[in-house]
């Protein structure tokens, strides 16, 4: 069971994710949070803000994206015969509450994968180190969050590089995985133009948690523990507190179950 003490931290993320900015669901239409614009430069890579003459250690490149035999273009499970699950995080929102999830996971010897939206790297740049030093998987989700499939193939393509780019100077890598933003699957034109952006597969998921609707913390463990089985990845939220409600106890019916929650590609491995 999971302390007392960790849930008033988690409950008080939550709280503090309601007042902060929050980031909106791949599959809802409203406007993005404050800020989820177009995106400012980033800083030259390696750049800390330390004072000049400080040096600091080269930190070691992220791993790049790999390739897996025998899965299809587009990849919504892992392999059915082993007791393992995959909690994907589409990376928008509060800070302070994606470093809370982050936290309540590795507690729990979890580990999850986190897809960045390229503006929220922008404004939190540290976050992806912050994501790799956890032992969690990194990867795309566009550079501002819109609709991909919306969009012609020089915009939709410039989506997925830009966010690959800041990736790559933050990381020394473009990311270990794509998801493409406000849909689930995507087109035969997504899954080309990523793979020339140097994706060979494009993360989906077969079960959506819903957490973006705000539907509470209750019903957010009731949507994922009644659709879970193994190989499964889950859909989640870094920006909405009935997520970061919610994470102890999910994390605990997944032990109840037997299910482990690894990296993507641990999953896939």
């Amino acid at each position: 069971m999971i302390p007392i003490d960790r849930r008033r931290a988690l409950r008080a993320a939550a709280g503090a994710a309601v007042t902060g900015a929050l980031a909106i669901g791949c599959t809802d239409s409203a406007p993005g949070p404050p800020g989820s614009g177009p995106p400012s430069s980033v800083p030259p890579h390696g750049h800390s803000g330390a004072a000049s003459g400080q040096a600091r250690p080269a930190a070691r490149a992220a791993p790049p994206p790999r390739r897996f035999p025998g899965q299809p273009a587009e990849i919504a499970h892992g392999p059915r015969d082993r007791a393992r699950v995959a909690l994907t995080f589409h990376g928008q929102g509060d800070p302070a509450t994606a470093t809370a999830v982050l936290t309540e996971a590795e507690r729990a010897g979890a580990r999850v994968t986190v897809l960045a939206v390229g503006g929220w790297l922008d404004e939190n740049p540290r976050l992806a180190r912050r994501v790799l030093d956890g032992g969690h998987d990194l990867g795309n989700h566009t550079l501002r969050h819109t609709d991909i499939s919306m969009m012609g193939e020089a915009e939709a393509y410039a989506e997925i590089t830009g966010c690959a780019e800041r990736l790559r100077r933050l990381t020394g890598s473009i990311g270990t995985w794509f998801r493409p933003s406000r849909t689930q699957h995507a087109t035969p034109l997504i899954e080309r133009l990523a793979l020339r952006a140097g994706y060979p597969h494009v993360l989906s998921y077969d079960v959506d948690s819903l957490d973006f609707t705000s539907p509470g913390a209750p019903a957010v463990v009731r949507t994922v523990t009644g659709q879970i089985r193994n190989g499964s990845v889950v859909s989640l939220h870094f920006g909405y507190a009935d997520t970061v409600a919610a994470l102890p106890a999910l994390l605990d019916a997944l032990e109840r179950r037997g299910l482990r929650a690894v990296t993507t590609t641990e999953l896939l491995t």
